[in-house]
């Protein structure tokens, strides 16, 4: 837990973590500041389309609209998060020559997206007003 919150502290104190190790090749600096990026993007993206489905689709039913659009939101919002996280992670362990952290958030955000995109296809077939 105190991992955690220093990690989080460091979010908003990126001076600190260039005062741990030393400076990286910049290339590799700029590289994950690229996918960081990419995240967000795809954070973006996630939200975009949670406001897609709540405002484009009003003949689909209100719970599948609004649990598909919640769905999508929560993505969003907890990959914007993980991106900010990795890429202090990543820039802490580059500057202390450690390897790069795993992460698992990858395989679970596949995984939502595919169970909402299932869902989704289910919300068309069935979820429409008659």
């Amino acid at each position: 837990m105190i991992d955690f919150v220093r990690n989080v502290r460091s979010w908003f104190a990126p001076r600190d973590v260039r005062q741990e190790g030393t400076t990286p090749d910049y290339r590799f600096s700029l590289a994950n500041e690229r996918t960081f990026l990419a995240w967000l993007r795809t954070a973006l993206a996630l939200i975009g389309g949670g406001f897609a489905v709540d405002q484009f689709l009003p003949d689909l039913r209100w719970g599948w609209r609004v649990g598909l659009a919640l769905a999508l939101l929560a993505a969003g919002a907890l990959c914007a998060l993980r991106a900010v996280s990795h890429w202090v992670r990543c820039e802490r362990a580059m500057r202390r020559g450690e390897d790069l952290p795993v992460s698992r958030f990858p395989v679970l955000l596949s995984l939502v997206i595919a169970v909402v995109a299932v869902v989704m296809v289910v919300a068309v077939l069935t979820g429409w007003d008659g």
